[in-house]
């Protein structure tokens, strides 16, 4: 494409030549405190008008500059290395525009008098090179030294972040005051940044064909999408049950303008085209059609057993559905309660379901005509309560008011007199004249509802007298008393994540058996001491400089490491794609030191997924496995993935299901809210689509014995999802034979132990099955947990295993002797 270098003629009125009054008045340019003024002449007061550029623009040509010419080197390796024909015309593609697009920039910079840099100089960027997508020089001879199918996967995956370096820096540009004012200007930047994410859609496809992960690249469809499965097995796939999908839109696409008959296109379907790319990059919809209305979207589950048998209730932004599970963990629809309000976060405690609403639109009767108006009686925003003692008739007994609505919700605690929950509101702050308690827009007002969670106390016997009992300012400073006394929001410096102001908590998981709470809190991860729970006080408090949204916690077993995830992009924006860093959009593990919380590393699910898929990291649970810390979690439209984090620095993947996504034109809200394992069995709540149940499947990462344990883990009466107990598990041989494999795959003890102690559990296994008493069984078993004792152990993490073994060994044996 070609530019020129023309400017508009300015046709200037007579009556404007004629008054001379303006021309003789000084213009006076007074300079920095303490300095002389300067008089300006009125063509030099006017020239930020006439010269239609600024500053940002000439720093963004003078940096996109050797950026092109990086592409440029990039381009030039192609042909000696690769026979590929599609990344044969990429190459030339780059190759041709960005010279072009060079030289443009040169001349524009140098008609207008401003510094010209060298192509080659890279260094001279003024953004970092991470931002800018540029390759390393390690990454660069990389690529040079690489051959085939690796130069090919190698340089699409440096080419895609390249790209997307570039469309960062257009991004940037635009968002300067003043900038890219020159039509000449703008047309150019719009088109670099449309043809090159129309590119990146190109390289993607092209990866995803010669990708060795097979979750890259799969077709989409609403019921027919292609899946990738690994050391998982899918059970059942249930839709979501009627009443709860428009019929006529059961995907939830955007829906698009009707065009009266013979109605022309007036845009240019190629420009049209490379415009959407931009716009499904920075994770926009079309700007012809109306966004999904998510009113219909699946949410968290939580579950509880009872004497009639196992249930879970799916939320939902229309309101809930309660299954009872069957045989092989199989869900029956029991009923389906239709409570518009969005959110549809549920908890169980006993009798009752505590659930959050925030949405405007939502009212206290369960309405479906919404509310309309700023201020209505007939609004709700907060914590509803029902009684499901009869699941098939759930009755409303109990509605909370609150400022902010309810995002999420914790159960802290409960009796047989009380409920004590956390409430997270997210939202904006509602109008006093709607509710007298919120404050928001008076400046200096303490009484405001930021910089709190709400403490809410529900009676059992009468849960229509719940009530707000405090709401503490838990982010205050602890030193000036100033409640936003956390993270205010930005980025952390060069290269890192905007992140929001912690003035509020998007979830705390509370761990009631040591005592603490872990909070996702917008802009921190906050560590509290809840032993008063009416009082929750802050311990500790980090940043992340990666993080753009501190979402959820989840403990380990033992509470003494925690996973926090990084919503980045809200859910809505696709944050899995090639080009996005591994940081970003991830989980933090941080391991519990003395009360305080250390980083210790990061993971994220590593198969990357296509710009109408969102996907970034957000609810999950522990993976019962004695002697490792597992944990199962849901990434939206990037599926469910399985990570192994007993090594705290080193998470390593052990197992994933992914589809396809929702649309390969439409960027749609999809993919899993929520996955949990649950009594043997992983259930995912799949946004657009329903219900999904998975068993574990034995490979080299987690053995037949390991996943019979995390089986027979008792997760207590209920399982919430912001509410964690550490399970415990019965004195059985699977137990005993999961430590003794994961001994056996660490090679911690000698083989010789290894052997005697599979075959004395392979023969007390026979007789626990047979329910008959054993003593020489025993007396083996007892032998082996006394020599054990004295082996040695490889690994401080291996000695503890042989020490849980032990006493499993001996737990069996008192069994077998009755």
């Amino acid at each position: 494409m070609s530019y020129s270098f023309l400017r508009p003629t300015l046709l200037i009125p007579f009556a404007f030549l004629s008054i001379s009054a303006f021309a003789q008045a000084p213009i006076i340019n007074p300079g920095a405190p303490g300095q002389p003024p300067k008089t300006l002449s009125a063509e030099e007061a006017s020239r930020i008008a006439g010269s239609r550029y600024s500053a940002a623009d000439v720093q963004f040509m003078q940096d996109m500059i050797p950026h092109h010419h990086q592409a440029t080197q990039m381009a030039a390796l192609v042909a000696e290395r690769t026979n590929t024909p599609e990344l044969v015309d990429i190459a030339e593609r780059i190759d041709t525009a960005q010279a072009d697009e060079i030289e443009f920039m040169q001349g524009w910079l140098a008609e207008r008098g401003e510094p010209v840099p060298d192509p080659a100089a890279h260094h001279g960027m003024h953004m970092s090179h991470e931002m800018a997508g540029m390759a390393s020089e390690e990454e660069m001879a990389a690529l040079a030294a690489a051959q085939g199918s690796d130069f090919d996967r190698t340089f699409l995956q440096l080419m895609i972040s390249h790209h997307a370096g570039a469309l960062t820096m257009v991004d940037e540009l635009l968002e300067e005051r003043g900038s890219a004012y020159d039509p000449i200007l703008f047309e150019f930047v719009s088109d670099v940044a449309n043809d090159q994410a129309a590119e990146i859609e190109r390289m993607s496809l092209l990866l995803s064909q010669i990708s060795s992960d097979p979750r890259v690249g799969l077709a989409a469809g609403f019921r027919d999408a292609e899946e990738a499965i690994a050391n998982l097995r899918l059970i059942t796939a249930l839709p979501k049950p009627p009443g709860f999908f428009d019929p006529e839109n059961p995907a939830d696409l955007p829906l698009e303008p009707v065009k009266d008959e013979g109605e022309e296109e007036t845009s240019d379907e190629e420009e049209d085209s490379r415009d959407r790319a931009f716009r499904r990059f920075k994770g926009e919809g079309d700007r012809s059609s109306r966004s999904s209305s998510r009113s219909f979207s699946n949410t968290d589950m939580a579950f509880a057993q009872n004497e009639a048998g196992d249930v879970l209730v799916v939320g939902n932004y229309h309101g809930f559905n309660s299954y009872r599970l069957g045989d092989d963990g199989v869900p029956e629809l029991i009923s389906s309660v239709v409570c518009p309000g969005g959110q549809g976060d549920v908890s169980i405690v006993g009798d009752l379901l505590i659930m959050s609403a925030q949405e405007n639109r939502g009212r206290l009767d369960c309405g479906l005509q919404g509310v309309v108006g700023d201020v209505s009686p007939e609004r709700f925003r907060g914590i509803r309560i029902f009684d499901i003692s009869d699941l098939t008739a759930p009755v409303q007994v109990g509605a909370v008011q609150t400022c902010r609505g309810s995002h999420t919700h914790s159960v802290v605690s409960a009796d047989d007199e009380r409920i004590v929950v956390y409430n997270s509101g997210t939202s904006s702050v509602r109008e006093q004249e709607e509710l007298e308690i919120c404050v928001d827009e008076l400046p200096g007002d303490e009484r405001t509802a930021l910089f709190r969670i709400d403490v809410i106390e529900i009676p059992v016997a009468d849960p229509a007298s719940a009530r707000i009992v405090d709401s503490p300012a838990v982010f205050a400073d602890d030193e000036t008393g100033a409640l936003a006394g956390l993270w205010r929001g930005g980025d952390h410096g060069e290269a890192t994540q905007e992140t929001n102001e912690t003035d509020h908590c998007h979830d705390i998981t509370v761990f009631p058996e040591t005592n603490i709470a872990a909070g996702a809190c917008s802009g921190n991860g906050v560590l509290f001491d809840i032993t008063d729970p009416m009082n929750p006080k802050r311990i500790d408090a980090v940043v992340d400089p990666g993080f753009a949204y501190w979402h959820s916690a989840t403990f380990n077993n033992d509470g003494t490491k925690v996973v926090f995830t990084d919503e980045w992009g809200g859910g809505s924006r696709p944050r899995c794609r090639v080009s996005d860093p591994l940081t970003w959009g991830a989980d933090a593990i941080y391991d519990i030191v003395d009360g305080q919380l250390e980083f210790r590393g990061y993971y994220k699910m590593p198969a990357p997924q296509t710009v109408t898929e969102n996907c970034v990291a957000h609810n999950g649970s522990v993976v019962p496995v004695p002697g490792r810390d597992i944990f199962l979690q849901a990434w939206y439209q990037g599926g469910l993935s399985i990570m192994d984090f007993t090594d705290s620095e080193n998470a390593v993947e052990i197992a994933y299901f992914d589809r396809g996504p929702v649309s390969d034109e439409h960027l749609v809200s999809g993919g899993y809210w929520s996955a949990y394992f649950f009594d043997g069995r992983v259930y995912a709540s799949e946004i657009a689509r329903g219900l999904d149940v998975f068993a574990l499947e034995p490979s080299e990462f987690l053995t037949a014995n390991e996943i019979a344990a995390a089986a027979l883990a008792d997760p207590g009466p209920e399982f919430n999802p912001q509410q964690q107990f550490p399970v415990e598990w019965p004195d059985h041989p699977v137990v005993a034979g999961a430590y003794v494999d994961q001994l056996k795959r660490e090679d911690a003890i000698e083989n010789r132990m290894i052997v005697d102690l599979e075959r004395a559990l392979a023969r007390a296994s026979v007789a626990m099955e047979s329910k008959r008493l054993d003593t020489a069984i025993a007396g083996q078993l007892e032998s082996l947990a006394v020599a054990l004792e004295g082996e040695q152990v490889r690994g401080a993490r291996n000695q503890q295993r042989v020490e849980s073994l032990r006493g499993v060994l001996r737990g069996v044996a008192a069994k077998l002797r009755g």
